[in-house]
């Protein structure tokens, strides 16, 4: 039975249309909602002092202990609010919605707020989970549903504890970290960059722009035919391109794009995509991620600048149709987690 379910939804996403249907965006939904309150199996990015601190992850984390690992269950969570807010007839929408209240309380988020207050625990999460997190407050922040404002208000001290972990560390970041994974410096910066200029928080604008500089301005020829690295779930050089984008004004970003990506320009540009040889394998299956974030950052990119980046268009969308089928495999390795960086791509998509 599991099996015919998992052929039915493969059908139901290989059948792509323009524009995320109801219908897929249910499929998509029910990934994050069957994981968010699943605490097994779970990987832990802690450190411990002794053995007091031995204990369960959802005592550890008890809004963000779902999902396999702390950032997965943050961009869980923004997975669903994001849908509720642009599909009001959502399936499911009311147990979503008890879900996300139950576990973003004010008190599970006091509990999560004392965890990153340990003196060891300064880097948590550093700044993958940070930017997932900045992104999950713009959601509830921006969103009409009325649940909403209270869990924005709830987690807002957790967000504003990472704010201050930006502007501390930032500057003390010497040298940009340009791999695939979670630790990659400009992604890390993307979400927090958005949600500094829709908070109107000058001081984190300041903080991004400078140090993006500092760290990216001087980059030429980014080298695209080093992609992908074997376990990349996102594209060093598009996520350098997306946050460049943002902080500069249009005149200094090309002329800066023209000297790190003189390729892309070229209206014949192709890119091939990232192939998957075993999705029960949870690093293996972090190339279907990397397709999805080439495609949400061309679209961030075409959609700016159509007149010089149409030609993208087509090339976006073949990375976004060719892994999207898999999101909903049956395997909990790409479940747990994909269903956030395929509506990531879609929330880019015009």
């Amino acid at each position: 039975m599991k099996f015919i379910y998992i052929l039915f939804l493969s059908a139901c996403f290989n059948s792509f249309s323009q524009e995320l249907t109801l219908e897929q965006a249910n499929h998509l939904a029910t990934l994050p909602l069957k994981c968010l309150q699943q605490e097994y199996p779970n990987k832990l990015g802690q450190m411990l002092i002794d053995s007091t601190e031995i204990q369960s992850p959802k005592k550890l984390h008890p809004t963000f202990y779902g999902c396999f690992d702390w950032h997965s269950s943050v961009h869980g969570h923004w997975s669903l609010v994001y849908l509720l807010k642009r599909y009001p007839n959502l399936a499911n929408k009311e147990q979503i919605i008890q879900k996300l209240k139950t576990n973003l309380s004010k008190e599970n988020i006091q509990v999560e707020i004392d965890y990153l207050n340990k003196k060891h625990e300064k880097s948590f999460e550093r700044t993958y989970g940070w930017n997932w997190l900045l992104k999950l407050q713009l959601e509830l922040e921006t969103s009409n549903e009325p649940f909403a404002a209270e869990l924005a208000q709830n987690l807002k001290p957790l967000s504003n504890i990472i704010i201050e972990r930006y502007i501390e560390f930032l500057p003390k970041l010497l040298y940009p970290v340009r791999v695939g994974t979670h630790s990659n410096t400009a992604f890390g910066l993307t979400n927090a960059w958005d949600y500094a200029v829709f908070s109107k928080n000058e001081v984190l604008q300041k903080s991004i722009k400078e140090n993006a500089i500092r760290l990216f301005q001087k980059d030429e020829n980014c080298p695209f035919n080093w992609e992908p690295s074997g376990t990349d779930f996102l594209s060093p050089c598009m996520e350098e391109m997306a946050l460049m984008q943002r902080i500069l004004n249009k005149k200094d970003f090309l002329t800066w794009l023209k000297k790190f990506a003189p390729n892309l320009f070229k209206k014949d540009y192709k890119w091939e995509v990232a192939r998957v040889s075993d999705r029960t394998d949870g690093h293996l299956v972090h190339l279907d991620g990397l397709n999805f974030s080439r495609a949400w950052n061309m679209y961030y990119l075409l959609n700016q600048y159509p007149n010089e980046f149409k030609h993208l268009k087509n090339l976006a969308d073949y990375h976004l149709n060719f892994s999207l089928p898999s999101v909903v495999d049956g395997n909990y390795e790409g479940e747990h987690w994909l269903a956030s960086f395929a509506l990531r791509a879609f929330e880019e998509k015009k």
